[in-house]
């Protein structure tokens, strides 16, 4: 699974809410200082902003020239424009998302904010249930009169759709009792529907003494948007988890289960397909649609097509790490053979090609990158080895491209400070390498030193000339799109006199990845939910400083 090590008790959550509840009653924080005037939204998208996880339908996380506003000559004049604090108690968890001058962002353990974009006052501030890691989605429901939400869902399973001007509650949805469920990819808005990708903990939770594991199967879950109405539920497994088997303490075993969906759905309007990556399986044997990318008809939810590219990976927490180096721990509750755990934690990129082909990109955490034919039901194009792959190594959270280059980030945070890291630029059509460039080295007192261990684990960004890509320690860079010079770097990982007055600091970049639009760049820094993480609650905009 893409993330072992959240702690804030996903595992034993209650289940809170049913489908059709309100947001919870959460105390709210003392209010910021700096909050916003009373202003109407207006029509949101009438200026550019990114919008959602990938930026677009297709999530390539490009941002063009006219909506990012920052050329190459630019970026090594990028100085910090404000910096913003979640209060006490609370930290950066989600990707910002910039709509109709608003930012809109998660923040654990259990709130989501709406900021303005060019001074940070607080617009508004809604609670929810759990962590919400996925970014947030701005969409127009119909009327008469139109009216703009928020959709976003957190990591109990909970699907939120919030007016975006007030931050009031429009309708709530559980959409997985599963007592393991989670929403970690960013729900996707097409065409008056919201599809919901659904992931799961269960792996983590086997260890326990008297869980009998496992049974949650992966789904992707279709709905109205108005209304919250289900329209179909697509599993990512055949068959429903059956009883197989007695272990020696006495606990009942079942199977089949995991493929679960860690990513954002990526939508293919001209084809009426929607496609994901899926997870590993959760006990042997592991299905043939685990560790692959799978297509299904937007309409109905049926499988179009599904191709498998690391089959035998069933995978449960404890039992070793084979792909660090770790054998199998023999125990009641561990397979005989544990798999690699290299999920698919990437949304595939839909990218079309000058010569008419269309072709589906995405990093796996095996460290392979992966370009698929959807005219050919997924049949492969090429593979490209780009880091040496591990449980967070390999690519875990999102790759970029534009119309001719895909760029891939290289975790490898398992293999230390000699291979953590890595950014590497791979022409679309054909799989070839343009070039490849390590983060640069830092002065460190011992290996052990985790300023030395520079993972690119979080989702990269890329405008025309330019990527960004942040890394374990904390260091955001922007590197040339020619050639992977670094152009810029700013480091996160301090103390930030902020613009509502709250202390705060960055921390880990392993998640969410920047964003650009309008000439600026933001980052929620602080993602410290995994082993060995900084934890930090502050949320950064850089500009250009207008010239004296």
């Amino acid at each position: 699974m893409v993330e072992r090590s959240i702690t804030v008790l996903l595992t034993t959550a209650a289940l809170l809410a049913g489908p059709g509840a309100a947001a919870p009653s959460r105390g709210q924080p003392a209010a910021p200082a700096d909050r916003c005037e009373a202003t109407p939204l207006g029509d949101p998208f009438a200026t550019a902003g990114w919008n959602g996880w990938g930026a677009d339908l297709v999530n390539s996380r490009f941002q063009p020239a006219a909506a990012a506003s920052l050329t190459p000559g630019d970026v090594p004049r990028l100085a910090l424009k404000w910096a913003l604090g979640f209060p006490d108690g609370e930290f950066a968890a989600g990707q910002p998302t910039v709509v109709g001058g608003r930012v809109y962002v998660g923040a654990g353990p259990a709130a989501v904010y709406s900021f303005d974009a060019n001074t940070g006052c607080r617009h508004w501030r809604f609670p929810t249930h759990h962590i919400v890691r996925a970014s947030i989605t701005i969409a127009r429901l119909p009327g008469p009169p139109a009216r703009y939400v928020a959709v976003f869902g957190d990591l109990q399973a909970n699907l939120y759709v919030v007016d975006a001007e007030t931050g009031t509650n429009v309708w709530t949805k559980r959409v997985d009792f599963h007592p393991h469920a989670r929403i970690t990819g960013a729900p996707k808005v097409h065409d008056g529907r919201i599809y919901v990708p659904m992931s799961s903990l269960e792996e983590a939770a086997r260890g326990g003494r008297t869980y009998e594991c496992c049974t949650f199967r992966g789904k992707v879950v279709a709905y109205e948007a108005a209304t919250g109405q289900e329209i179909w539920r697509s599993y990512t497994l055949d068959q429903e988890a059956v009883r197989t088997r007695v272990d020696s303490t006495g606990r009942q075993q079942w199977g089949p289960a995991g493929g679960a969906v860690w990513n954002s759905p990526t939508i293919d309007a001209r084809r009426g397909a929607l496609y994901i990556g899926t997870g590993n399986a959760y006990v042997a044997p592991a299905p043939a649609t685990t560790d692959a990318v799978m297509a299904l008809d937007l309409k109905t939810g049926a499988r179009l097509w599904v191709n498998q590219l690391t089959p035998d990976d069933h995978w449960v927490r404890g039992c070793g790490n084979p792909s660090s180096g770790k054998p199998s721990v023999k125990s009641p509750d561990c397979p005989d053979e544990q798999g690699p755990d290299f999920d698919f934690g990437q949304s595939p990129i839909l990218r079309d090609l000058p010569d008419g082909r269309s072709l589906l990109v995405v990093g796996q955490k095996s460290g392979m990158g992966w370009a698929l034919d959807p005219d050919r039901m997924g049949a492969l194009a090429w593979e490209h080895r780009v880091g040496r792959g591990s449980i967070r190594g390999g690519m875990l959270f999102g790759s970029a491209a534009d119309d001719q280059v895909v760029y891939f980030g290289v975790s490898d945070f398992d293999h230390g400070p000699e291979e953590a890291g890595g950014l590497a630029a791979v022409r679309i059509a054909t799989g070839e390498r343009l070039w490849y460039v390590r983060p640069p080295k830092l002065p460190c007192q011992s290996t052990f030193d985790r300023r030395c261990i520079q993972g690119q684990a979080a989702a990269i960004t890329a405008i025309p000339g330019v990527v960004f890509s942040g890394a374990t320690n904390g260091i955001l860079r922007a590197y040339s799109a020619a050639d992977g010079r670094v152009l810029w770097e700013h480091d996160t990982d301090q103390a930030y006199a902020t613009v509502n007055g709250l202390p705060a600091r960055g921390g880990m970049l392993y998640g969410p990845g920047p964003v650009v639009a309008g000439g600026v760049v933001y980052m929620s820094a602080g993602y410290g939910e995994t082993q060995g993480g900084v934890p930090g609650n502050v949320l950064l905009a850089f500009a250009v400083p207008p010239q004296p």
